[in-house]
């Protein structure tokens, strides 16, 4: 055994409550290197009546480590727990104090969860486990109200888009198309921002507490979140909370009475007059844009104007949630300060931020419910788009995420392949709609909960900003209906299907030279299997299960299938535990085990 390989810390990923009763352990080793471990557990007052031995299971494995797992019950929500690896016949014990050779007779040296405190225990909203998400950027959705429409606003897609031109988008235009989000399936939209701004992406906020007028008011919002709620979406706006725009009030008056403003402590001010210099601003911003400084959120006025903002669309409008955006350059305290006033208005109000990296830091519980899942966006997007990776490099990467978090952080993480930040999903793609509904297929297929952007069902593509948020395609003759049919066919499978919104995923066939997967997804008795083909030339497949998983009594009706397909899988095509099947290049299959 390599004992250096071996890890485990309490709390975080590795030791956590998932409910008010149930804990989860975690322990890493050497990938292929322990045979079995087991985590002996029991209450430390009551240790005689209460040790346990609990079998672990691997959880996931990436290129080096596998990550085993087990739930426990304690007795009496208190737990002493140690973990005993075994590899042929050596035997190894793990606890607080460092490894043991023999199980001592008391567990005063076991890892030691004190308590379990339902008030601490992380619960992100339910409905986010079964939300299928759909972005909206307001200006290039639809023109619905041609009135309201800006001074320079030009006919509906009839140029590029630049970072200053506009369209004519608003509320009453996404009002006039939800016919087409609730077809598709989408039970959940988020918008970039609606509040008054001068740019046509709305983050340079004028006025937090009023829908910008080319948008339409707070009333036709409170009209768009009443319908939705209607027809059982839920709405999600963007809070942009670390800078506000140079026409921010207080921000004007700060430009004009300098240091002796009333507000000049609500920015970052390295040096006065606020100016910009060479293109560097003497104020903090985001990404030195002088149009956006940064609000000092540790300031007792600015907290108290945010959080009162918070509450008002909660409260007034009743939208279900915020996206946060640049989260990790706001401080914590402020994100805690700011749970607690969303979560006292609406408990299920969904809390998301902005992260592009490994976010623990903010997913204890205290902050966020879930952040923007840019590690599984990059992952999938290098396997399925760019090619970078092979299948086993991407089932690694794939593994290290479900390790990351706790399973309740998976079950609500917001996973994307684009956004208007980003290159569009088919330009990614090369334009090749088969890679496209690849990508799109695992992550409709994967735990947590998906995000489309808008138009990427009518294959919509577009390089990085300002290319990715052309308008969108409202011209039958104009989209692409076929993928249009195949993006609804796959959100309404995973909106019939637990096992697909279940966190209990696992790898069954890794082809790294040929580009195939193969993965089970179970929620109780039901199971699946998804079998895709990543790459151009076809692929035949045998995989091979244990008995658990197939027998040769087993048949699997196709679910979702790129090719023409038998209704079953019949018995012939399985003999002696083997599962025999054909894909060709860009091919999928979606089974469900039936017998």
């Amino acid at each position: 055994m390599l004992l250096e390989a071996v890890y485990h810390r309490p709390k975080q990923n590795w030791a956590y409550a998932y409910d008010g009763k149930t804990l989860h352990l975690r322990i890493r080793t050497k990938k292929d290197d322990i045979d079995s471990v087991q985590a002996i557990v029991g209450d430390k007052y009551a240790w005689k009546h209460t040790k346990t031995t609990v079998q672990m299971k691997i959880l996931s494995s990436d290129a080096l480590f596998d990550y085993w797992e087990t739930a426990v019950i304690p007795p009496y929500r208190r737990l002493r727990y140690a973990f005993q690896l075994i590899s042929g016949s050596e035997s190894i014990l793990l606890s607080d104090r460092g490894f043991e050779l023999t199980v001592p007779d008391n567990p005063d040296s076991f890892f030691d969860f004190p308590y379990i405190n339902p008030v601490d225990v992380f619960s992100p909203p339910a409905w986010v486990k079964d939300a299928v998400f759909y972005q909206i950027f307001p200006e290039r959705f639809a023109n619905g109200d041609p009135s309201i429409d800006p001074d320079q606003v030009l006919p509906w897609g009839s140029t590029e888009p630049t970072p200053t031109n506009f369209f004519g988008g608003d509320l009453q235009g996404v009002i006039d198309h939800l016919d087409h989000i609730a077809k598709l399936g989408v039970n959940a939209i988020y918008f970039t921002p609606v509040f008054e701004a001068t740019t046509n992406h709305k983050y340079d906020t004028r006025d937090y507490l009023k829908v910008d007028p080319h948008f339409g008011t707070n009333a036709k919002l409170k009209e768009l979140v009443d319908i939705c709620h209607e027809r059982g979406i839920r709405v999600l706006l963007d809070a942009v909370f670390n800078h506000s725009g140079r026409t921010f009030q207080p921000f004007v008056d700060a430009l004009a009475n300098g240091q002796q403003s009333k507000y000049a402590d609500w920015f970052h001010v390295r040096e006065w007059p606020l100016q910009v210099i060479d293109g560097i601003p003497t104020y903090e911003t985001f990404a030195f844009e002088p149009l956006m400084p940064k609000l000092n959120t540790e300031h007792p006025e600015v907290k108290k104007y945010l959080f009162e903002v918070a509450r008002y669309w909660l409260e007034e409008i009743g939208i279900d949630g915020w996206r946060l955006d640049v989260a990790n350059e706001v401080d914590h305290q402020f994100w805690r300060e700011f749970r607690k006033t969303v979560k006292e208005v609406n408990p299920e109000a969904y809390t998301l931020g902005e992260i592009w990296h490994d976010a623990i830091a903010w997913l204890q519980g205290d902050q966020f419910d879930a952040v923007m899942n840019y590690p599984f966006t990059n992952a999938v997007l290098d396997f399925f788009a760019y090619r970078t990776i092979d299948a086993d490099a991407f089932a690694a990467s794939i593994g290290k995420q479900l390790a990351a978090y706790p399973q309740q952080v998976t079950e609500t993480a917001f996973n994307l392949l684009d956004s208007h930040d980003t290159p569009r999903l088919l330009t990614i793609c090369d334009d090749n709609t088969d890679a496209l509904k690849l990508a799109a297929l695992f992550q409709l297929t994967y735990p947590g909960t998906p995000c489309i952007y808008y138009g990427d069902e009518v294959g919509m593509n577009g390089g990085g900003d300002p290319g990715c948020r052309k308008c969108m395609v409202w011209e039958s003759d104009e989209q692409n209906i076929d993928l249009l049919d195949f993006y609804t066919q796959a959100i309404h499978l995973r909106l019939e299907h637990r096992a697909l919104r279940s966190t209990d995923i696992r790898f069954v066939h890794i082809g790294s030279a040929d580009g195939t997967l193969v993965y089970e997804r179970r929620d109780g008795n039901e199971r699946l299997l998804i079998a895709m083909n990543a790459r151009a030339e076809a692929a035949d497949l045998s995989l091979s299960f244990d008995n658990e998983a197939l027998s040769s009594r087993t048949n699997w009706m196709t679910l979702l299938s790129s090719i023409d397909a038998n209704s079953t899988v019949a018995d012939s095509s399985i003999a002696n535990g083997q599962f025999k099947l054909t894909l060709p290049g860009y091919g999928y299959r979606i089974f469900k085990q039936i017998t």
